[in-house]
């Protein structure tokens, strides 16, 4: 976490042993987890498939599907292993299918992989990724399998399992004639919306009659002539199987969107079809059905998740739901002690401990070492998983198990003690299901529990989860976002052989039994080895002949290859074992061997406690993965006698002493060394060892960092403690100050104080004499020591005059070397942010006092027409004081001048408006840079509003040049630019009937009235003749055109909200005009013809209080040219694009009682119609062409064209030059929804 802390050479440490913990291991190293306590498999989910695993879990668990598909051969079907062969006809659906069915079923893993079935499939990783629907996949599967099993006795599996036949007959009430008509089907599909359950959809659609009268007449062919009628339908024939899908995704033509019906939809488990049957003589059991899957979607129409309720007919899971676990377990031990023997629960097992155990309270972690010996494998290894830790699962039975107050201690209560007499070997804890047996079916046997009648058992299937649920959790999928959406019944007749029940193995061909079985004894293979690896641990032995203790620590003599041997042992294994397997790894020992627990420290290699008691398993003593043994006598190494234990620990610290004047460079403050001795050591023996006479020690209390900033002094009577015990660790800096560097601790009230910072240094340049006298010094300082000290000490090392320190200042020196603002005297060095080593200018002038403001200012941005000057000012000065302070240093008079500060561009910003306020109120900063700029601002409350004059559009001439007005160039457009020429840089607005005419200066508060009559007074303006104001209009300028239409000439402009930078356009009218808020101006413009073309626009004021329709638009535009409503076409122009929008007449055909619903407003998506648009109108009459653009589209849609392949181009070239970094590029559109498929080879 913190890399190398110390910078210390411990290379006999290997890299690969120490601080690394547990060896990682790969996840694909490991084995699938096996079956939990329901004996089923789920399927894995390979990121969309949950609507596939859903389906295959149903085809599973329909018995008859699973057999039929199991009956059919190699001799029919081939083998995968011919799959690869050029000529081979191997159908792999079917057989891939037959594969992850059994592996379903007999292979011991927690959830099965359906990554080979869906690459028979001839999915992609993308088809993976992509969720589809599980209805589409249940007719696209079968539609599958019937084509891989053509020339097979499987042929007619699908529609012998799930073909039914619906017939639709119509009765002609004249002659009786009967007209019929019958349809096949797989699965019924049947309404939701508007219907309470199944029962009554199916009622609609197979009793109800449908009646041709009045108008509505049926032909009947035997009269040959319109007659009344009756329609009626009914199921033919049932098949076993009945799948039901439900329409739970519809679609809102009012919204124009798909959503998912979530009302409540009520289906039973047990439903007669008799009513909805054209047979009706049969007895009742012909019809019963019973519901054995639902399948389950949760989420909208645009996704979502899908799993599946079974139930299971075969009973092969095992149902037990976990809260009644316990009390089960529990009500069989107090009933009879021979259910003890069940050991596959925990209670049981700890139960069996504990009342083995004389003593009253055993220690927790005892009782987990107990179940390990007993059990062979720990409690976290076999049932943490399921029922948690082992003192949370102690806590959750308080009426078996009693524990001490801090939850330490357990022990059995009384009356479960006596129920337990367990013999010396404890056999009735074995189960004789832990033999190694391949069959894992008959290994994971749980008892079954007295519950619902046999195959009533449901479980809810979610991938690769499997969990027990009630029968009555089905009603909770009657409605919401979580409901069901598929139904699968079976007949009630269809009855199980008594040989299936509980038997995964029944009906399984042989060679997929002998392929699961070597499955699963690779898997058992697999397992053992991964248990042995997770419980084997390195250990690293330490040879005592190799090493050698100095410094307080033990060190190699060799290299650490030679020092140190790596041994594994299983971590279940006792002491006694690994002492026997050090022996035989060295033969040569002579004499005792004794195992102490090591561990490298920064001093060296440091020995704790010696390992007894050869009975105790390693995990017991607590061995950990990568633990350091030492091996040795017990007393000496090499001789020298070692020191063990904690308390004799080496410490590493780090001793610094304040560098002398000329050593090091800019930012070395101190001298380091390193000093170990032991965490026993007093601090009297450290200071005669470190300190010279009258020095002191000083202690970092912010640990190893020597830059950090707080030192304490070690006083008298501290010196009898421990290093242990005044907090120094490994790392620690401590600091050496002789006598005469005392001067930099402060003494308050007689006693030594926190030393405030480390010391440094600052380094003061010569700027009051010449260039040739520019040199600098080092002057030692602290955080806290004062500008004007620094200042002295600087004018005495530079040897200068002492009278010059009341006609100078220290400045700092920027990177650029530029000279920075002064720092103000009383400053500390902390209070200036001064970084210690900075380099400081003494130069001549005086500096600003902590009231004062130095600052820089300019008149103008630009650099180099106007240098960069300095002035010193009080900080609560105003505004104008501080400009005319400025104007009188730069030689500048008048009062059409302002300040505005310098922005980011190092350009003038924003402007200093409140020239009363003063420079500290305004957040005017010591160093900032100020720019005199040229102009009077405006008053508080006015604005300044640059005006543009609007022509009315030049329309071409005929025959004039479509590029021209492309590019905006027409005769008209020069002229007009001609006067535009006075305007600021870059204001001509190009391509449109704009021209600059000037800026005026108005209050908020005047009216729109008033701008009109200022903007009449600009020169560009004087020529035009306007009657009155109510002859012009207001458009604010937007994106180089005009914007928003401002209405109201009463209106006061700060009401409109106009903004700091609006501008706005004047457009003269020749008529009149006050628009109400509800009035829309659009300007209208009628194709000419036979000609791509269109007449001069006009304005067209429309009343949309009422409507603001597609309808009423129509009827406004055709009353204004006088024609017919449904004689003429419009639609918007959007000039950016170059593209014309029809507004659709879709609304003329509806009926009326449609149209008086609410229509969608133009002024919303797509049209979103505003002022200004332009509306193109097409007479039919004349012109029955309904294409919209003219030449100028097509040639702005050209070059618009051409433009995106020179981007397109130019990003290519980029990303191929490797000179250039890698651009991002834009993301891709959303894909559309794609089909789902699945390919099958030709078999016929």
């Amino acid at each position: 976490m913190f890399g190398d802390l110390f910078e210390e050479d411990f290379s006999f440490i290997s890299n690969n042993h120490y601080g690394k913990g547990k060896k990682s291991k790969p996840r694909e190293s490991e084995p699938p987890a096996p079956r939990d306590f329901t004996n089923l498999s789920g399927i894995k989910n390979q990121g969309g498939t949950c609507y596939l695993n859903s389906l295959l879990q149903t085809l599973l668990f329909t018995p008859e599907f699973r057999e039929a598909l199991f009956s059919l051969g190699p001799e029919e079907l081939g083998t995968l292993d011919d799959s690869r062969k050029p000529d081979a006809k191997v159908r792999i659906i079917p057989l891939q299918l037959q594969r992850l069915f059994a592996q379903l079923l007999l292979l011991d893993q927690q959830a099965a992989s359906t990554s080979d079935l869906t690459e028979s499939f001839g999915w992609s990783s993308h088809e993976e990724m992509r969720q589809h629907d599980v209805q589409e996949l249940n007719r696209i599967l079968f539609s599958a399998l019937e084509t891989s099993l053509v020339g097979t006795s499987g042929h007619d599996l699908i529609n012998r399992l799930y073909h039914g036949t619906v017939v639709n007959q119509i009765v002609c009430k004249e002659c009786k004639n009967v007209s019929e008509r019958q349809e096949d089907f797989l699965d019924l599909t049947v309404a939701v919306k508007g219907v309470a359950g199944l029962e009554e959809a199916l009622w609609n659609m197979y009793v109800e009659e449908e009646y041709f009268e009045n108008d509505n007449l049926y032909r009947c062919g035997a009269c040959d002539k319109l007659v009344e009628a009756s329609k009626s339908a009914k199921l033919r024939k049932l098949p076993p199987f009945l799948t039901v899908s439900l329409l739970r995704f519809n679609f809102d033509f009012e919204k124009c969107e798909r959503y998912k019906e979530t009302s409540c939809y009520t289906f039973p488990i047990q439903i007669n079809l008799k009513p909805f049957c054209e047979q009706t003589e049969m007895d009742d059991s012909e019809y019963m059905y019973e519901l054995f899957s639902v399948i389950i979607h949760k989420g909208g129409c645009y996704g979502g998740h899908y799993h599946v309720y079974i139930r299971d007919v075969d009973e092969l899971g095992n149902w037990q739901l976990q809260e009644e676990e316990d009390g089960l377990i529990e009500e069989k031990a107090l009933r009879d002690t021979e259910n003890a023997k069940e050991t596959e629960n925990p209670l049981a097992v700890l139960k069996g401990i504990l009342s083995e155990e004389e003593a009253k309270q055993i220690p927790v972690d005892q009782l987990g070492q107990k179940l390990l010996e007993k059990k062979g494998v720990s409690w976290n290894k076999k049932y943490r998983k399921q029922y948690g830790a082992l003192r949370k699962y102690l806590q959750n039975h308080p009426q078996i198990f009693q524990l001490s107050p801090d939850g330490n201690k357990v022990s059995l209560k009384e009356t479960h003690k006596l129920l337990f007499k367990l013999d010396s070997h404890g056999q009735n804890l074995q189960h004789p299901s832990q033999k190694n047996d391949v069959q894992w079916s008959c290994e994971k046997k749980l008892p079954r529990p007295r519950a619902a009648s046999a195959g009533c058992h449901w479980f809810d299937l979610n991938d690769s989860k499997v969990q027990p649920i009630k029968e009555k959790d089905i009603e909770k999928q009657f409605q919401g976002k979580e409901s069901a959406y598929m139904l699968f019944y079976r007949k009630a007749q269809l009855k199980r052989p008594p040989e299936a029940r509980g038997n995964p193995r029944y009906q399984i061909p042989e060679h997929l039994l002998n392929e699961m079985n070597a499955a699963n004894t690779e898997l058992q293979k697999k397992r053992a080895e991964c248990d042995s690896a997770n419980n084997g641990i390195d250990l690293h032995l330490h040879l005592s002949s190799c090493y050698k203790f100095h410094n307080g620590a033990l060190h190699p003599s060799l290299s650490w290859k030679e020092s140190v041997v790596d041994l594994t042992i299983d971590r279940r294994k006792t002491l006694g074992d690994l002492r026997q397997a050090v022996f035989q790894m060295l033969e040569s020992w002579e004499g005792d061997m004794v195992l102490s627990m090591a561990k490298p420290l920064p001093a060296g290699l440091h020995l704790y406690q010696v390992l007894d008691g050869d009975e105790l398993t390693l995990d017991g003593i607590g061995l950990a993965d990568g633990a350091d043994i030492f091996v040795w006598n017990g007393k000496e190494v090499g001789g020298t006698k070692v020191l063990t234990g904690p308390e004799h620990e080496p410490v590493v610290l780090n001793v610094l002493r304040l560098a002398e004047h000329n050593e090091g460079g800019k930012g070395q403050h101190f001298s380091e060394a390193q000093h170990v001795c032991s965490c026993s050591t007093s601090l009297a023996q450290l200071h005669s060892a470190l300190a010279p006479a009258g020095g002191i020690i000083l202690k970092n209390g912010s640990g190893a960092d020597p830059e950090a900033k707080n030192w304490e002094v070690f006083r008298e009577e501290d010196m009898k403690e421990t290093v242990r015990s005044v907090g120094l660790r490994d790392g620690c800096s401590v600091l050496i100050l002789d006598s005469h560097d005392q001067s930099f601790v402060n003494v308050a009230s007689g006693n030594l104080t926190a030393f405030t910072y480390d010391i440094s240094w600052l380094q003061v340049k010569n700027f009051c004499g010449g260039e040739e006298e520019q040199k600098h010094v080092k002057i030692t300082a602290t955080i806290e020591t004062v500008m004007a000290d620094i200042k002295m000490k600087a004018i005495r090392e530079l040897q200068l005059e002492e009278e010059l320190a009341n006609e100078s200042c220290l400045r700092p020196i920027g990177g650029n070397g530029k000279l920075l603002s002064p720092v103000p005297e009383d400053y500390t060095v902390k209070e200036a942010e001064l970084k210690m080593g900075s380099l400081l200018g003494l130069c001549r002038g005086k500096a600003p006092t902590s009231t004062q403001l130095f600052l820089y200012f300019m008149v103008g941005s630009d650099q180099s027409c106007s240098p960069e000057m300095e002035i010193v000012v009080e900080e609560t000065a105003s505004v104008r004081e501080c400009l005319n302070l400025m104007l009188e240093k730069s030689g500048l008079s008048g009062d059409n001048w302002h300040l505005r500060r310098i922005d980011w561009c190092y350009e003038a910003g924003e402007a200093l408006s409140q020239e009363n306020a003063t420079l500290k109120e305004l957040n005017v900063c010591r160093g900032d840079t100020l720019v005199i700029t040229e102009g009077k601002l405006p008053e508080k409350g006015f604005l300044k509003i640059p005006i543009w004059w609007l022509k009315p559009s030049s329309h071409k001439k005929h025959g004039e040049n479509a590029q021209d007005q492309v590019n905006g160039i027409t005769w008209k457009m020069e002229a007009l630019q001609v006067s535009a020429a006075a305007a600021p840089p870059g204001a001509a607005h190009p391509g449109l009937d704009l021209c600059y005419a000037g800026r005026i200066e108005i209050a908020g508060e005047a009216s729109l009235e008033d701008l009109k009559m200022q903007a009449l007074t600009l020169p560009c303006c004087q020529e035009q003749v306007v009657p009155l104001p109510s002859f012009l209009r207001a458009w604010t300028v937007d994106s180089k055109g005009p914007g928003k239409l401002l209405r109201d000439n009463k209106r006061r402009l700060s009401d409109y909200r106009l903004g700091a930078r609006v501008e706005i356009c004047i457009e003269p009218l020749q008529e009149e005009e006050n628009l109400g808020p509800h009035e829309l101006l659009l300007r209208v413009q009628m194709g000419i013809p036979g000609e791509r073309d269109y007449s001069t626009s006009r304005d067209l004021v429309w009343d949309i209080s009422k409507e603001c329709t597609t309808w009423a638009l129509r009827q406004r535009v055709a009353s204004h040219y006088c024609l017919p409503a449904d004689k003429i076409e419009i639609a918007k122009y959007f000039p950016e694009r170059f593209e014309w929008l029809p507004i659709s007449s879709w609304t003329q055909q509806i009926s009326k009682r449609k149209r008086r619903k609410k229509q969608a407003s133009l002024q919303s998506a797509p049209y979103h119609l505003k002022d200004g648009d332009i509306i193109g109108v097409k007479n039919l009459l004349l012109d029955d062409t309904k294409d919209f653009s003219t030449v100028r589209d097509d040639i702005g849609k050209e070059k618009q064209r051409q433009l995106a392949l020179e981007k397109r181009r130019s990003r290519q070239e980029r990303a191929q030059d490797p000179l250039f970094p890698e651009e991002k590029l834009p993301a891709k559109p959303r894909k559309p929804e794609v089909a789902l498929s699945i390919n099958v080879g030709v078999f016929r």
